[in-house]
């Protein structure tokens, strides 16, 4: 009843941990898809060691979080030698997210990242990080569709593009990227940036100043984008952002989405947050008589 495919990769739900939490290390990716996660995210490789941002990097905020981490990572051969022993320990499906400083990186992540793991996300849309690295690619559609296009010409892995919410018209950039070649899109990043200041300090809290939303306040965001770009294109949506239950679940699926990325809510329902969720759902199509996740998707545009 649950099983959902991405790109012919088979899920036995449509759960997938997001990319960011309890996704430094094969160990913990291995602990998640015990955990019931229908797919798993390596936390985002990038070209070089970096250190991210200095703390603090989290303030809980009304409906979630703010948070600036920076992108930390380590050496691209760290990062092998973690997907490599993954797969060694589990055959639940396994997305590399990646980023680039600059464009260049990206097709040279993808390169050495091809055949790693079942699926790649390029991660082009994190909202914090333009002082280091200058650009978000997520941004425009020439950017964005750019990226894509390198990407392919010497990957053969299924491509996924995470977009941003902070975009004028999330619709173009998605259709933009499909022509490009993107495989699917993960929808979306971090909403933001957004700032908190402390009273007493007379200073934003976080070292970065600023930081990306998620959390609950988030959904109605993401469920929004993922109707725009389900509208505007044929490949496969992974809906991110704010989900917490079975229902929410249904939600995004309804929207357009294929499976469903879990970050915070990990944070707020721990690491049973997946069974949890496919628990929920699955009472949820019990209830109202769907027979699969196919006979959910996109019913909300009638």
């Amino acid at each position: 009843m649950l099983t959902t495919s991405l790109c012919r990769v088979k899920l036995k739900n449509p759960t997938i941990l997001a990319s960011g939490i309890l996704g430094s290390s094969a160990a913990s990716l291995a602990r998640v898809a015990n955990a019931g996660a229908g797919a798993v995210t390596k936390k985002s490789i990038g070209p070089k060691p970096w250190e991210g941002h200095d703390n603090p990097t989290m303030v809980e905020v009304t409906g979630g979080y703010l948070n600036a981490m920076g992108l930390p990572t380590p050496s691209v051969e760290e990062s092998l030698t973690e997907l490599a022993e993954y797969n060694r320990l589990s055959q639940t499906p396994l997305i590399a997210s990646f980023y680039g400083q600059k464009f260049e990186d990206f097709p040279e992540l993808a390169r050495r990242l091809d055949g790693k793991a079942d699926l790649l996300e390029a991660n082009i849309s994190c909202p914090n990080v333009e002082r280091e690295f200058g650009k978000q690619f997520a941004g425009s559609c020439e950017d964005a569709a750019a990226v894509v296009k390198a990407i392919k010409a010497v990957s053969k892995t299924p491509l996924f593009v995470k977009l941003s919410p902070s975009v004028p018209s999330i619709r173009e950039i998605a259709r933009a990227v499909e022509k490009a070649g993107a495989d699917g899109i993960t929808a979306v990043n971090t909403v933001g940036p957004g700032m908190v200041i402390d009273l007493k300090t007379r200073r934003p809290v976080l070292a970065n100043k600023m930081g990306g939303m998620s959390g609950p306040a988030v959904k109605p965001i993401m469920i929004r984008c993922v109707y725009d770009i389900y509208e505007v294109v044929k490949i496969p949506i992974i809906a991110t952002g704010g989900i917490l239950t079975g229902e929410d679940a249904a939600e995004a699926i309804m929207a357009g989405a294929s499976a469903v990325g879990i970050g915070t809510g990990v944070k707020y329902r721990g690491i049973e947050v997946f069974k949890l969720v496919c628990k929920e759902l699955e009472g949820f199509m019990k209830e109202e008589k769907f027979g699969s996740i196919e006979e959910i998707k996109g019913v909300a545009h009638g």
